[in-house]
């Protein structure tokens, strides 16, 4: 008995305004005309720009592709075109440009593949801090370093206020922001772990291991998130200090 043939997967299609041609939402020109076919629906920056859905991606191919199709797409070619096709350029060049930032930085690329694949985008996380207000929830990963830079900067705030040397303060403002520095590169070499692990996994069938790997990314980005955000506040701090140390100086 012979087996049950693979059901063909199914492909989104465009209509070519020109020729009323079907043609599969990647394609940029119509197969049946070669005139170019309007952006429609699309979503997927990988798909468009042609290159797979990975998160490791060689800058200079990347680079090559997005040239390319800026040529192909540039409306000095279609000022002679019908409006629809200089409309369709217009549309293509700016959603390649949009493409090309997206894929070029590796965070959004990955935060692109977090929405393309269905998960919630990596922002912080609220919690209900009363009188309507919302704060940004801890990350589990950071409840301790957030605990110590937050007494930290509370003695650093207090020290300032009873006229402590700037200089002091800078030093202990530096060595506050040592160990969230050194989180943060250690997220970054877990994002690089991860986003690795993706790759090796895209052409596998085990659909749960690519989620389990999906979801941990979305976990380290909110986490780098929040590391930012803390460094941030370091910053704001220093610079509280350096206004406060100038200020002294003219009177």
């Amino acid at each position: 008995m012979a087996p049950d043939p693979i059901p063909a997967r199914h492909v989104p299609t465009l209509e070519c305004r020109n020729c009323g041609a079907g043609a599969p939402v990647d394609e940029h020109f119509c197969p049946q005309c070669s005139r170019i076919l309007a952006l429609g629906r699309h979503g997927d920056y990988f798909s468009f720009l042609g290159v797979p859905r990975r998160l490791t991606i060689d800058p200079a191919q990347l680079e090559r592709r997005f040239r390319d199709l800026s040529r192909q797409f540039h409306p000095d070619y279609f000022y002679n075109a019908s409006p629809s096709e200089r409309l369709a350029s217009l549309e293509r060049s700016s959603y390649l440009n949009d493409a090309y930032r997206a894929l070029r930085n590796p965070i959004s690329r990955i935060e692109h593949l977090l929405a393309i694949e269905g998960l919630p985008p990596a922002k912080s996380e609220g919690s209900s801090a009363g009188s309507g207000q919302t704060v940004a929830k801890v990350p589990a990963g950071l409840l301790e370093e957030v605990f110590e830079l937050n007494e930290q900067l509370d003695e650093i705030r207090e020290s300032r206020e009873s006229g402590t040397d700037a200089a002091v303060l800078r030093d202990r403002l530096d060595s506050a922001r040592k160990p969230i520095d050194l989180k943060r590169e250690e997220h970054e070499r877990k994002v690089e772990l991860l986003s690795a692990q993706w790759d090796q996994q895209l052409d596998a069938g085990d659909a749960a291991a690519k989620r389990a790997t999906l979801e941990a990314l979305r976990e380290r980005l909110l986490e780098r998130n929040y590391i930012n955000n803390l460094l941030a506040t370091i910053d704001r701090e220093a610079a509280n200090l350096e206004a406060r140390a100038d200020s002294s100086v003219r009177l």
